[in-house]
């Protein structure tokens, strides 16, 4: 069974399904024990659309992953992508009754709680809420609100919503496959946390993530996140058009794509060929490189259109939205030969390719450490990060009640000590002197502050109880 400091990141792709078994090491960089992958069956543009073939693409990733580490596997950290996916702006406030009152987590617990309440199109759900920046009785760029007094407390908010059927039907599989559910990312969030530097997120910063299906889109701006978006279309499309370009299979093209593709037309020759054994006896293909990476070149250009669309739409054409630090492309489809050449000529921003190493340990494999595994890895730093937080709130509740017991006692001993002579001449006295000590409310100690999370996730209790009840 995996202990407290291992966790275990499960990514449904279109294309893949992997399943990632990690732990810190005494450094903090995160070791890879087991991994595990398999090709996904149910799955299109994101959302699950056979549940029966999910289910055993997961299982099959998750065996292999367990006879890798040696390790068995019975919670996970699941990713949440898909074309359902959209996000929103949205202001709010609560008024607080006592403005003498330090501003707590329980009154940005109110108002998250608030947004969550928020009315949303119909079988849409909110996701992640998000603060950006706080306003305490009108002071505005407020990072960090608590510690502050005020009586009215206002926030920009970052709301990520989603097809509450497609996130359930995940939730489904997962429990389905045997498996408990740790927690839900969204899946441009887990593969932001295991490719961009702290820096990068500060500057200004837009992560592609390139995957089969769908390509996801985060901003993040003086280190919050500040837009998400899913753009329903992958390196499938790609796939998908050298096969109906070059009338040939699926299994072919996608070695086309590989290994001889490129994103950019001028790199090839006009007589470089490749050939390609025909089917059942039939002669073979011969298709030009230059026109292969025609039809590459289209489909890629339309998807970084689509992306830059979004990243115009957050605003980054204005001085203070400027993303210093440009693009990074991670996912399956980053590894297209020339395609940050082509990002860079379409955007005009600079751009590097994302590889989740900087947060792994040293001897990782490198085949790991490749863009396509960096949404699992980012999956697996969160859910070591959800078992870190834990702990520690398990710790801090278990010393308040130390505290509040310590108090009782000592409390307990002052009244004892005052009411002494009570005690001795009058057994009468002493049975209504204790019991006025009694019913006297004991003073709580304070509780110690607990350690904010980066996202809130109510619903996913929600989501916990509903998949129980469903059984």
């Amino acid at each position: 069974m995996e202990g407290d400091n291992i966790a275990v990141g499960l990514d449904i792709g279109t294309t893949k399904i992997v399943a990632m078994i990690g732990r810190k090491n005494e450094y903090g960089k995160v070791e890879i024990l087991g991994i595990g992958r398999t090709k996904s069956l149910g799955v299109h543009r994101g959302v699950v659309n056979n549940i029966t073939q999910t289910i055993q693409s997961i299982q099959q990733a998750i065996q292999q992953a367990e006879a890798n580490s040696g390790i068995e596997v019975s919670a996970v950290t699941v990713g949440i992508a898909g074309q359902h996916i959209r996000s929103l702006q949205h202001s709010d406030y609560i008024t607080r009754n006592d403005v003498e009152e330090v501003i707590e987590d329980d009154d940005i617990d109110n108002l998250c709680n608030q947004v969550h309440k928020l009315v949303m199109l119909p079988g849409e759900e909110i996701i992640h809420v998000l603060p950006q920046e706080y306003k305490v009785d009108g002071q505005s760029e407020i990072m960090e609100p608590r510690g502050m007094s005020g009586g009215r407390l206002e926030a920009n908010f970052h709301v990520v919503v989603g097809q509450i059927s497609s996130i359930r039907n995940i939730g489904r599989c997962v429990k389905n496959s045997g498996l408990e559910l740790n927690g839900m990312t969204l899946e441009p969030l887990a593969s932001a946390n295991a490719v961009l530097s702290q820096e990068e997120k500060e500057a200004g910063v837009a992560l592609i993530d390139i995957g089969g299906g769908t390509t996801d889109l985060a901003i993040f701006k003086d280190g919050i996140i500040r837009h998400t978006a899913v753009i329903p279309f992958g390196g499938n499309v790609i796939t998908e058009d050298i096969k109906e370009g070059c009338s040939i299979i699926e299994k072919q093209a996608e070695l086309l794509k590989v290994k001889f593709g490129s994103a950019w037309p001028g790199e090839n020759k006009e007589n470089e060929i490749v050939s390609i054994p025909g089917l059942r006896g039939r002669e073979p293909k011969e298709i030009s490189l230059k026109n292969l990476s025609k039809v590459i070149h289209y489909r890629a250009v339309e998807i970084i259109d689509q992306v830059y669309l979004e990243i115009k739409n957050y605003g980054h054409e204005e001085q203070k939205k400027k993303l210093i630090a440009g693009i990074v492309i991670t996912g399956g489809g980053a590894q297209l030969k020339h395609l940050k050449q082509l990002v860079e000529y379409v955007t005009g921003m600079d751009t590097r390719i994302g590889f989740p190493n900087e947060y792994l340990a040293g001897e990782t494999d490198k085949e790991i450490a490749s863009p396509t595994y960096a949404t699992a890895v980012g999956l697996v730093m969160d859910g070591l990060e959800r078992k870190a937080f834990e702990k520690e709130e398990k710790l801090l509740e278990e010393e308040a009640e130390k505290a509040s017991e310590e108090e009782n006692i000592a409390t307990a001993e002052t009244a004892m000590v005052e009411d002494g002579d009570s005690h001795v001449t009058n057994a009468e006295g002493a049975e209504e002197e204790t019991d006025s000590f009694k019913n006297e409310p004991v003073k709580q100690p304070k509780q110690p502050a607990r350690p904010s999370r980066n996202v809130v996730e109510r619903w996913f209790d929600k989501l916990k109880d509903f998949l129980d009840n469903a059984e």
